[in-house]
């Protein structure tokens, strides 16, 4: 008989999920434990282009540093870069992933990217899900009274929701 190692495995998991942007970067966290979640912050910072990059990398850094520090999340969960016509945007989102990255791993907080369909398929159950969809889905899983604010907080919350509700075995597989 085996016996599985229950710290291996929390019965409460708390998880910072990120859709980054460098004009806008949602966050969202989400703690579940017994098959709930209940959301527990989230929001969405933004910059302006006329900043300097790094600058804006900097607003983004150190806003995961701070939720990192206020709530302990055992798990940060990033959407992966969706690389449509525009390289430029790509290569921002791509900046943005690179900065949130560091800041859990200066943390000491494992990090976990999801493709986008991926997130749509655990949330809607289909993986062509529109914006409209998943802000609503979001809202229905973690009970809240409206709609996140933004498109990116409610992206943030939903990557936060996938992490949490995936089995350890597909945790370790991603």
């Amino acid at each position: 008989m085996h016996l599985v190692r229950t710290e291996l495995y929390p019965s409460v998991v708390k998880v910072l999920g990120i859709d980054p942007g460098t004009a806008a970067c949602g966050y969202g966290i989400v703690q579940e434990g017994g098959g709930r979640v209940t959301a527990i912050a989230s929001g969405c910072w933004t910059t302006s282009a006329r900043e300097r990059p790094e600058l804006r990398l900097r607003v983004i850094f150190e806003g995961i540093q701070g939720l990192i520090a206020a709530h302990a999340p055992d798990a940060v969960a990033l959407e992966e870069s969706y690389v449509g016509a525009d390289a430029r945007i790509a290569l921002f989102v791509g900046q943005a992933r690179g900065a949130a990255m560091v800041a859990a791993s200066t943390a000491g907080v494992e990090c976990t990217e999801y493709a986008p369909a991926r997130v749509k398929q655990s949330i809607c159950g289909h993986g062509r899900a529109d914006k409209g969809q998943i802000q609503r889905m979001v809202k229905t899983l973690l009970s809240l009274d409206e709609i996140p604010a933004t498109s990116h907080e409610a992206d943030a919350l939903a990557v936060a929701i996938c992490h949490a509700l995936m089995s350890p075995l597909a945790r370790l597989a991603s």
